[in-house]
């Protein structure tokens, strides 16, 4: 039985600590801007071949 109470005790503590990383989270703007990570996806990487290319043609000029 007093295992039971040491789990729920435990369970309890890590929950406030989620609790408290949310609120931490919520403080310092990490869910302020909802609607750029919506549209990133839409855009297409620079790939690393191009972004070699255009280093190779800067160093050349």
């Amino acid at each position: 039985m007093s295992a039971i109470f040491f789990l729920i005790g435990c369970s309890v503590f890590i929950a406030l600590i989620f609790l408290a990383a949310f609120f931490w989270a919520n403080k310092t703007g990490q869910h302020e801007d909802t609607h750029t990570p919506s549209i990133r996806m839409l855009f297409d990487d620079e790939s690393e071949v191009e972004s070699e290319r255009k280093a190779d043609f800067k160093a050349e000029s």
